[in-house]
């Protein structure tokens, strides 16, 4: 298979980018970890009324809704990792025009370049 890399990207970009989402993975991790570990010491005996009590509800639910995100957000990690491995990282996947380098430093784990990015957005915006 030809690495199909834009020709702006090296092997060391390649390698500070996959190190860049090595480490971001790893801190989704410890985060989440963290954040599992805290959960485990909720004890509903603490909670002395009901306001505690649903307030302690909605913190499960936001933990929830943020561990959704997580996982997501591990997806498109995993995907960007996968796409330095098969020689595609860094090249859009809606218009396979690269991606400038800017946008990987700022979104390693991105897929789309800028005008892609902002067409989706303009028709998520247009369609709820």
């Amino acid at each position: 298979m030809t690495a199909k890399h834009p020709e702006g990207l090296k092997k060391k970009d390649l390698k500070r980018f996959r190190d860049l989402l090595h480490e971001k993975k790893e801190e989704i991790l410890k985060n989440a970890k963290r954040t599992l570990n805290e959960d485990m010491t909720l004890d509903q005996d603490d909670l002395p009324d009901e306001m505690d009590l649903a307030s302690s509800e909605y913190l499960q639910s936001f933990t929830f809704r943020l561990r959704g995100r997580e996982k997501t957000f591990l997806k498109k990690i995993d995907h960007a990792l996968a796409k330095i491995d098969e020689g595609t990282f860094g090249i859009c996947e809606e218009c396979d025009e690269p991606i400038s380098v800017k946008r990987l430093e700022a979104r390693p784990e991105t897929t789309l370049c800028i005008r892609c990015k902002e067409d989706q957005e303009r028709m998520e915006k247009a369609y709820g």
